[in-house]
């Protein structure tokens, strides 16, 4: 993580303070479940938490360079806090089920606050939409003039995404929320399935169905993943935005505020900065994957060489989504748009737009498809080319006149009924 593009609950959640105060959350919950069970004296969690003691990461990582083991310098830091009772803590215990339980936690937490910001991200798409339903221009295929769309259209289109890719990181976030206290290599040979139930159970946990000495990485894959489709989400989103402000196009652009520089040569510039961020940022969270991914195949019951790795990506790759999302919230929200410019665009496509409406028309009127593709599509490159208006040539084309007439022509040339059913699509991608 680094500071400019860590949102501060990310960098709080993702402290040596926090990460240990976690592990001794993991660790008094096992204690209390085991007092429950009559294996430790009824009250040790109880005293422990009533030291209120401090804990000092950077004494824990003093003590680490010599024990060359985290969870030993972090039990042994509690020891020198806490005296006597802290023997009571980690009985049957192994490593993993303190770090993977609080990594648990941690994930979870992360994806709490990945899925506030997503739904601030929808909220700003849905109003833009809806402002937008009715605002037409013209669609793009190969980046070429299509048919007619409205602006609120191809909003509502990133809003469906963005759902869907919250709906799969909630989904995600179940899957992840499992954690493991079922001793080395998950045999609970010193505990039992219930202790480890009750314990995970005061932490919002599920168990892990077979833990061995560590929660399955298929888990952590499929969180990792559920995050890269949601950046690649907003990267859509920004590529559109980035398109749209081209100098050329100039249908939309990002607000450009009070004081702010676009060039340190040429003053004149207005630059899609926030949108070329995010498509940036968009591949830090999608490498994430692959190492995930990789981390599944562990050794046996367990080896530990996944865990530099989620050392480094679950902080990075959550905090970097949690800014993505912060700032496309922001850019939506102040995304200017020009509805003189899109009708200008759409005028320009001459009307070849309703290339369609002629072809079926023709269709309809016992023309064979091919046959009446031919004829429209003469009509339209003649057009492109600059030799007439579109709908001049086919009312002045006898193959086609004959067979539609003018007013035929001229009915089929409505925009209203192109964009008729543009609202309820609208309505029901905002709905989701």
């Amino acid at each position: 993580m680094i500071p400019r593009y860590t949102p501060a609950e990310f960098a709080k959640l993702w402290s040596s303070d926090r990460r240990y105060e976690v592990w001794l959350e993991v660790e008094l919950a096992a204690c209390e479940a085991m007092e429950e069970a009559k294996l430790v004296p009824v009250g040790t969690a109880a005293a422990i938490r009533g030291k209120k003691i401090t804990l000092e990461a950077a004494r824990i990582e003093e003590i680490e360079r010599t024990t060359k083991h985290d969870v030993i310098a972090f039990l042994t830091h509690v020891e020198e806090k806490v005296g006597l009772d802290a023997r009571w803590l980690h009985r049957g215990m192994t490593s993993s089920d303190v770090l993977d339980t609080a990594l648990a936690v941690l994930l979870r937490d992360a994806a709490d606050l990945l899925l506030a910001r997503a739904d601030t991200l929808l909220a700003a798409l849905a109003a833009r939409a809806r402002e937008h339903a009715r605002t037409p221009m013209i669609g793009r295929s190969h980046g070429i003039f299509a048919e007619p769309v409205t602006f609120g259209l191809a909003l509502a289109g990133h809003h469906a995404e963005v759902a869907r890719g919250r709906v799969r990181l909630a989904a995600a976030r179940a899957e992840i929320a499992v954690g493991k206290i079922a001793g080395a290599v998950g045999t609970y040979a010193h505990l039992t399935p219930a202790i480890e139930a009750r314990a995970l159970g005061k932490l919002g946990l599920a168990a892990e169905t077979v833990s061995t000495q560590v929660v399955a990485r298929d888990r952590h894959a499929a969180f990792f993943s559920a995050m890269a489709l949601l950046a690649g989400g907003i990267e859509r989103l920004a590529t559109n935005v980035r398109h749209w402000q081209r100098s050329e196009v100039g249908e939309a652009e990002e607000a450009f505020t009070v004081g702010q520089k676009g060039s340190s040569a040429m003053p004149h510039k207005r630059n899609p900065i926030l949108s070329e961020n995010l498509c940036g940022l968009a591949r830090i969270v999608r490498a994430a994957v692959i190492p995930a991914l990789e981390d599944i195949a562990l050794w046996h019951e367990r080896d530990i060489s996944h865990s530099s790795v989620e050392r480094m990506i679950a902080p990075d790759a959550t905090a970097t989504l949690g800014f993505m999302l912060e700032r496309a919230a922001g850019l939506v929200t102040g995304l200017v748009v020009y509805p003189e410019n899109l009708k200008r665009n759409l005028e320009r496509a001459g009307e070849l737009y309703f290339s369609e409406a002629i072809l079926l028309a023709l269709v309809e009127a016992g023309m064979p498809r091919q046959d009446a593709y031919v004829l429209v599509q003469r009509n339209a490159m003649r057009a492109w080319k600059g030799d007439g208006a579109f709908r001049a040539n086919l009312e002045a084309d006898e193959d086609v006149a004959s067979r539609l007439g003018k007013e035929r022509i001229k009915a089929l040339f409505d925009l209203d009924h192109a964009l008729a059913h543009v609202p309820g699509i609208v309505e029901r991608a905002l709905a989701t």
